[in-house]
């Protein structure tokens, strides 16, 4: 099941592509069912927070009807930041499932990791490398066309 969902999460990174944004898509999924899907929208809507993590987040909490979303699994295609790595503590999910590591910024195991800190209330497990080969292709051949256009 891991890589049926992150694939749905690659389909929210491609939506990211194609209108220019840093392609990273996110699905949350409770008791096996899907809740909640996003990508980043941070240069359409001009806000530093509108990370896909932070968008499924909060749209499965509206969902759901509450802030807890224990016994739910985030899909990623890329290692969260430590932004979005604070919000998953926040809103204790259960499991984190990631495509590709980030080691300029991820807060899940690269850089270091908020999500297994036992001085926390709360650990997220983590399972990584699920699509990996798709999840950072896209990233690199978004950053590769980036530069070229400049």
């Amino acid at each position: 099941m891991d890589e049926y969902y992150m694939g749905l999460a690659l389909e929210e990174a491609q939506k990211a592509y194609d209108i220019g944004e840093v392609p990273i898509g996110a699905v949350i999924v409770r008791n096996g069912e899907l809740v909640s899907k996003a990508h980043n929208l941070r240069q359409t809507k001009k806000n530093a927070i509108y990370h896909a993590e932070i968008l499924a987040i909060k749209d499965a909490c509206e969902i759901l009807g509450g802030w807890r979303l224990t016994n739910s699994t985030l899909y990623v295609t890329i290692e969260p930041c430590p932004m979005c790595a604070g919000a998953i503590l926040q809103s204790r999910i259960d499991r984190l499932v990631i495509g590709a590591m980030d080691s300029k910024a991820g807060a899940c195991g690269s850089v270091l990791n908020l999500l297994n800190n036992q001085q926390f209330n709360h650990q997220t497990e983590i399972t990584t490398g699920i699509l990996e080969k798709e999840a950072s292709t896209l990233m690199k051949v978004f950053f590769q066309q980036l530069r070229k256009k400049k």
